[in-house]
């Protein structure tokens, strides 16, 4: 099944579009209720994030976005999310990685790997290859906020740079507005998921481990 056959039969508008695409990661890939619960923690996070980023404390921003909240959000995917059979959706695990309009579980892996390696690159390159006029430790005094600074803007690129990537590829394989649709999605996602998983802890402490997709109706279809 292609990607553009995940468009629920091509959305009219760019709205119904963004539904559907939401619609389609939640049914597809949020079956768990600690999955849930992991992306309600990180959409707060994300969001304390966005207002930090916003004040220019990027530290702090880049620490919650990637450190707490990408964190919180792929251990979700990666260690709680059912990888049997899809019995609500009457998919196999591997069809819906095949047909995963964002980042599927290798790219994931790929993404968060990317992610663990900048950690080191100011070590390799104490002035990131020349960006800097001195290396992070010239001035003791300041070197762990230097180095903090300097890996907190290399995580902010990895973020942006993974999303430009996958909305351009998107944007050429399929169509402009499927990887606009996207990119809107993943910016706005920490708003939308602390909306609709702002219940799953309480699910979750009742005994509930996977959520049985009744309460979200489709925009438009079933496929």
């Amino acid at each position: 099944m292609s990607q553009v056959q995940t468009l629920a039969d091509r959305p009219s508008t760019f709205y119904e579009a963004l539904q559907t695409q939401r619609w389609d990661d939640h049914r597809f890939y949020h079956h768990s209720r600690i999955n849930q619960s992991l992306h309600f923690v990180s959409a707060l996070s994300f969001i304390a994030a966005y207002a930090f980023l916003a004040c220019g404390w990027v530290v702090t921003a880049a620490a919650l976005g990637w450190g707490v909240s990408m964190v919180t959000r792929q251990s979700g995917h990666f260690f709680f999310e059912p990888k049997t059979y899809d019995d609500v959706n009457d998919v196999s695990f591997q069809h819906k990685e095949d047909i995963k309009v964002g980042y599927n579980l290798v790219r994931k892996y790929v993404l968060m790997s990317a992610w663990a390696a900048t950690t080191f690159v100011p070590w390799l390159t104490p002035t990131l290859f020349g960006v800097y006029a001195q290396p992070y430790y010239a001035d003791p005094s300041v070197a762990v906020y230097e180095y903090c600074h300097r890996v907190a803007w290399l995580w902010m690129i990895t973020g942006a740079v993974a999303i430009l990537l996958r909305t351009t590829w998107l944007c050429v394989t399929v169509e402009v507005r499927h990887g606009l649709v996207w990119m809107t999605k993943i910016l706005t996602d920490p708003f939308h998921d602390a909306k609709i998983y702002c219940k799953a802890p309480i699910k979750l402490l009742q005994g509930e481990r996977l959520d049985p997709m009744t309460d979200w109706p489709s925009p438009t279809r079933r496929l």
